[in-house]
């Protein structure tokens, strides 16, 4: 049924009760990223820090959730423990749609349990478990036990933690049932400081679909866009590993600490090298016919019994840049076992990487001794890059509890600094130019796919610091519309406004056709609001001299334009954040 109010669970863990609540804002916010900025505004403490037990974890999704192919995200918002305010992060996997078939628009959880525990919540059942027991398992573990714990059908998710959120480092991760994970900016930490180890959420009611003949016409006009041309045939075939090879080509490849953006060694882990070498299978987000998730295998050998275990690993570009080209491990089996053992301590894998990619030019150098970092740290050295994942995870000393926290937070006190690729947060995998540079910086969740930033520069030579400027400005709001269907970024190729429209339509929430911009800037500026009113400086931000020093396709670095992009980024930001006139 189509309703133009947001129906929201709020669960209190320390009180044990729940709420539901109704909202209204459909024609302001959408749903997904803008509802869960509405939330937040109301429910979230300004005044509070991240670890504050009232502060929310939000779980939202969008009015074309169960909809339509690839309509299958959900939004994950929270005060962030890696810099202390509002944040975001997405995920896929099963999620979105149990939360609809749940009848829920949002889950919202607030307080802190006494005990580590796990949430189960429907439409008809709110249960909690303690699961004290459960402390230290790993995600791979724990979703074993949850399983049979809360048993369900096809259309139950389930999201925990590892040991790294438990522990409370910054960069924590949320795996979401199988290869997918709200990764970044910390919500797994955001869930562990409430004793909350996991999330069962069980779609256990279904949903009307529209009976209009537009509707059916329309879903399998869509279905063969996105299954039948060349459109998304790149995320289906080799994946995003693809970018390897080209962006090594371009000189934008970040490799070895970004001391390089090319190597002669790239392509040994390129996507062609991967998918002859480790490809098992496809795997897709419930919801998706396009199985852009490549599942990788490897192969162990016992030397005891001379038996072979084989554990199966999810990968795409962002991994094998983290933990392959940044790292210098040029062996696809080894880049997959780093990734298993970040996979089961429940950790960011881009922000592990390029940690420890600063940690072993640190340590290099001289600037850190193997008195902090324990193992010793080398390039290509996948069995160490094993053990020091786990020290991030459960950090046995001071040096450890640092770089849990941020890689420039621990440059800050062991130096370093100068070599930390950090922007925002551990840096994406691209290194094609200034204006990507600026773009993960100072945007709104430092991700480069916050904007295009990465793509502007492959195609734009000239140096146009206002054309640049708009274009992150405008491709940033285009972003938060699709973030509040919530879509896959993937399929904003297909779904163009034109479509979009009809998708609205047949579905009945064709009313908000027309105001798609006017509630993106109405969501943009509320989300900016939200992060300065918290502390954000983005004229504070600073870009480390590593950025500075790398050569691309284009030649040398030009600092001066750097320059100029940061500093107008940040008053574009300040502009969009601006407190609301009374009137408004």
């Amino acid at each position: 049924m189509i309703r133009d109010f947001f129906r929201v669970m709020m669960v209190n863990l320390t009180t044990g009760k729940t709420t539901i609540i109704e909202r209204p804002g459909r024609s302001e916010y959408l749903g997904g990223t803008g509802l869960a900025a509405r939330l937040f505004e109301e429910f979230g403490l300004m005044d509070e820090d991240w670890d504050h037990p009232e502060q929310p974890v939000i779980f939202a999704i969008g009015p074309l959730t169960g909809y339509y192919p690839l309509m299958s995200k959900t939004c994950c918002a929270f005060r962030s423990p890696y810099h202390n305010e509002y944040t975001e992060s997405y995920a896929g996997g099963k999620s979105a749609l149990s939360l609809r078939f749940a009848d829920l628009d949002a889950l919202m959880i607030v307080g802190k349990a006494k005990r580590l525990t796990a949430l189960c919540v429907g439409s008809r059942v709110v249960e909690t478990r303690d699961v004290e027991y459960m402390r230290g398992f790993d995600a791979i573990h724990t979703g074993r036990v949850l399983r049979k714990m809360f048993p369900g059908s096809g259309r139950r998710s389930i999201m925990r933690i590892g040991p790294a959120g438990e522990n409370l480092s910054a960069y924590a991760c949320i795996n979401v049932d199988t290869y997918r994970h709200f990764g970044r900016m910390g919500g797994g930490t955001a869930m562990g400081v409430k004793n909350l180890k996991a999330i069962c959420v069980l779609g256990d009611r279904g949903f009307e679909l529209p009976q209009n003949k537009e509707y059916p016409k329309l879903y399998k006009h869509i279905y063969e866009q996105l299954t039948t041309t060349e459109m998304m045939s790149k995320y289906h075939g080799l994946g995003t590993a693809v970018n390897i090879n080209p962006l090594n080509e371009l000189k934008s490849l970040p490799w070895k600490n970004l001391q390089q953006t090319s190597s002669p060694e790239a392509e040994k882990i390129s996507g062609e090298k991967f998918a002859d070498d480790t490809l098992l299978r496809n795997a897709a987000c419930a919801g998706c016919p396009v199985g852009c998730i490549h599942v990788g295998f490897v192969r162990e050998q016992f030397q005891a019994n001379n038996q072979y275990l084989y554990r199966q690993v999810g990968y795409d570009y962002e991994p094998i840049f983290s933990c392959g080209g940044m790292l210098e491990v040029t062996n696809t089996g080894d880049v997959l076992r780093i990734l298993d053992v970040i996979e089961k301590e429940g950790l960011d894998n881009m922000s592990s990487g390029v940690a420890m990619a600063w940690a072993t030019e640190a340590l290099e150098k001289g600037v850190i001794s193997e008195k902090e970092t324990v193992v010793k740290l080398a390039w290509g050295d996948a069995d160490t890059y094993m053990k020091a994942v786990e020290l991030i995870s459960r950090p046995p000393n001071d040096f450890y509890k640092l770089l849990a926290s941020g890689t420039l937070k621990c440059a800050e006190v062991y130096g370093g600094e100068d070599f930390a690729c950090v922007l925002g947060q551990e840096m994406a995998g691209y290194a094609t130019g200034e204006v990507f540079a600026v773009s993960e910086a100072l945007g709104f969740r430092h991700a480069h796919l916050d904007s295009g930033g990465y793509s502007y520069d492959q195609s734009h030579e000239e140096q146009d610091v206002e054309g640049a400027l708009d274009f992150l400005v405008n491709d940033g709001r285009d972003r938060i519309v699709i973030n509040s269907m919530v879509g896959c970024l993937f399929s904003r190729g297909v779904y163009k406004d034109d479509l979009l429209a009809e998708a609205m339509e047949a579905v009945g929430y064709g009313g908000l056709n027309g105001k798609m911009a006017e509630i993106g800037e109405r969501v943009q500026k509320l989300k900016w609001r939200l992060r300065i009113g918290m502390g954000y400086a983005p004229a504070a931000v600073k870009i480390p001299k590593r950025y500075k020093e790398i050569t691309t396709w284009k030649g040398k670095l030009d600092t001066d334009y750097l320059e100029a992009l940061r500093t107008g980024y940040a008053a574009r930001i300040m502009e969009l954040g601006a407190p609301l006139k009374e009137e408004e």
